[in-house]
C-alpha cells in the first residue's frame, strides 16, 4: 500500500500515528501485517456482493460467513460487531492480519458518526484482552451506504485522534482509500484536518470543578437522584455533575461529555439493562475507564444497579452491588 499522508499522536511519551493508504487491503506483504481489519456487513447476511470487502475475502479463500459461525465475541448487541477467532495469514496469499471486526448496524442507515463511535468503543476490550496494537480500514460507510468522503473522513480522523490521546492502546490506525479517485480526494481531506488539529498529549485537570459525576441512563433517574441526595446529606459542599439534559446520541466523539467527565474527581456508572443500550452511557463508562487507567488513583465506582449481563470488561472492575435497585442499598454505599 502506498502511505499518502501520516500525523502523530504522542501519548505518556510514546508515538502512535494515523496514516491515510491507499492500495488493496487483500494484496500485501508481510511488512505490511496490522493485527485488525476492520470490514461491514449486513445483519447476519455476509453475501459476496460484488466490489464489498466481503467479496474481496472470498477470492482469496477466506470467508466471513465461517468466521461468523465461531466467533471470538459476540458484541452486536451493545456496538453492532463481532470479533473473529485468529487468522492465520500463512494460510492466504496477500492477506496479512490476524483478525477481523465485523460491523453489522442493527439500526438501518445508521449515521455514520455514530457507526464510528460503535467501532471505537468495541476496541477497548479487545486491545486489553487480545492484545490488538494496528488496525486497518477502508473509509467506512463510502460503498453501498453512499456516503461521501468530504463527510466520513473528518468524522473518521477526529475520532480516531480523541481516542489515542485518551489512551485506547493502539499504536497505529491505518485508513484506505481503495481507488484513485477517491485516494486523491482523501488525501486532500487529510492534509486539511491534519493542519486544524493540534496533538495534545492526554492529561486530566490537576484540580476539579466537581468532586463527582453520576452516569446513568434516564430510565434510572429515580435511583441516581437517590444516590445525590445521599452525597449531598453526607456533605451539603459537595459538587455533583448530575446532567438531566438529553445528550443528543450519534456523535463519534463528544466534547461536551469528555469535558464534563474529565473535570470530576470521582465518576459513578449506575449499571442496568438500559445503561447498557445507551450508547451515550457506554461512552461515559469508558472515559472514566480510561481516566482510571491512566492515574494511581480510585476515578471509576461502578454501581450495580440492575441485573443486566455485563461485558467481560466491566466484570473486571470491582464494583458496588445495589441490585435490584435497592435505595437502602445505595444509601448505604460508602463516603468518598
Amino acid at each position: 500500500m502506498q502511505l499518502l499522508d501520516e500525523l502523530e499522536v504522542i501519548h505518556k511519551g510514546k508515538t502512535k500515528t494515523v496514516g491515510l493508504y491507499h492500495g488493496d487491503l487483500t494484496d500485501l506483504t508481510p511488512d505490511e501485517f496490522f493485527d485488525l481489519l476492520v470490514i461491514s456487513a449486513f445483519p447476519n447476511n455476509y453475501v459476496t456482493i460484488p466490489s464489498s470487502m466481503v467479496e474481496a475475502l472470498d477470492r482469496k479463500g477466506l470467508s466471513v460467513e465461517k468466521l461468523a459461525k465461531d466467533k471470538e465475541i459476540d458484541l452486536r448487541k451493545i456496538y453492532s460487531c463481532w470479533l473473529s477467532k485468529k487468522i492465520n495469514p500463512a494460510d492466504y496469499q496477500g492477506l496479512q492480519f490476524s483478525r477481523i471486526l465485523c460491523f453489522e448496524p442493527l439500526v438501518k442507515n445508521q449515521p455514520p458518526p455514530e457507526l464510528i463511535g460503535d467501532i471505537f468503543q468495541s476496541l477497548l476490550p479487545m486491545t486489553e484482552q487480545f492484545g490488538i496494537k494496528s488496525i486497518a480500514m477502508l473509509i467506512v460507510n463510502t460503498g453501498s451506504a453512499k456516503y461521501s468522503i468530504s463527510k466520513i473522513l473528518p468524522i473518521l480522523l477526529e475520532a480516531s485522534i480523541n481516542w489515542l490521546n485518551i489512551g485506547l492502546d493502539l499504536d497505529q490506525i491505518k485508513i484506505v482509500a481503495y481507488t484513485q479517485e477517491q485516494a486523491a480526494e482523501a488525501k486532500k481531506i487529510f492534509s486539511q484536518k491534519k493542519n486544524t488539529i493540534k496533538n495534545a498529549s492526554s492529561h486530566f485537570t490537576a484540580g476539579y470543578n466537581y468532586d463527582c459525576f453520576i452516569s446513568y441512563s434516564r430510565v434510572n433517574t429515580n435511583e441516581a437522584t437517590w444516590l445525590h441526595q445521599k452525597l449531598v446529606k453526607e456533605n451539603p459542599q459537595v459538587k455533583i455533575f448530575l446532567d438531566k439534559k438529553e445528550i443528543k446520541p450519534g456523535f463519534a466523539w463528544q466534547q461536551e461529555i469528555f469535558n464534563a467527565l474529565d473535570d470530576c474527581q470521582y465518576i459513578y456508572t449506575l449499571l442496568s439493562p438500559e445503561y447498557l443500550k445507551s450508547k451515550v452511557c457506554l461512552e461515559e463508562y469508558h472515559i472514566a475507564h480510561f481516566r482510571q487507567r491512566e492515574s494511581d488513583q480510585q476515578i471509576l465506582i461502578p454501581i450495580y444497579l440492575y441485573s443486566a449481563p455485563l461485558p467481560t470488561f466491566m466484570k473486571l472492575t470491582n464494583y458496588i452491588d445495589c441490585r435490584e435497585g435497592s435505595q437502602q442499598k445505595i444509601e448505604g454505599i460508602p463516603s468518598l
